[in-house]
């Protein structure tokens, strides 16, 4: 059983920084591709950030792009998420997540990825 658990969250100012950690367990963590994704309160999950299983690609959300950073240390089994520029539209829960060797689908869809995390909540105030 894959156990992914993030940590980083919390309340932070409008332009201020935070940085996500999700560990993950298991032995096989570098075998997989792995993505954060938010939700917001009424809104649906939605896609912020992937990275493959090297760390040599990387794929963002348009609203994210050029403030977040993804990155992972496989030796750790851990992937990250550094997000700049804070604005109050990204306040909701963070879930790490890693997807699924056998589905194929997109980066961007949460259907693609098979175990998530329990979600770490990011409050930006104004």
């Amino acid at each position: 059983q894959v156990q992914l658990v993030e940590s980083g969250g919390g309340l932070v100012q409008a332009g201020g920084s935070l940085r996500l950690s999700c560990a993950a367990s298991g032995r096989t963590f570098s075998s997989y591709a792995m993505g954060w994704f938010r939700q917001a309160p009424g809104k649906e999950r939605e896609f912020v950030a992937a990275i493959s299983r090297r760390g040599d690609s990387t794929y963002y959300a348009d609203s994210v792009t050029g403030r977040f950073t993804i990155s992972r240390d496989n030796a750790k089994n851990t992937v990250y998420l550094q997000m700049n520029s804070l604005k109050p539209e990204d306040t909701a829960v963070y879930y790490c997540a890693r997807r699924s060797l056998s589905y194929g689908g997109s980066y961007y869809t949460p259907p693609s990825y098979d175990y998530w995390g329990q979600g770490t909540q990011v409050t930006v105030s104004s």
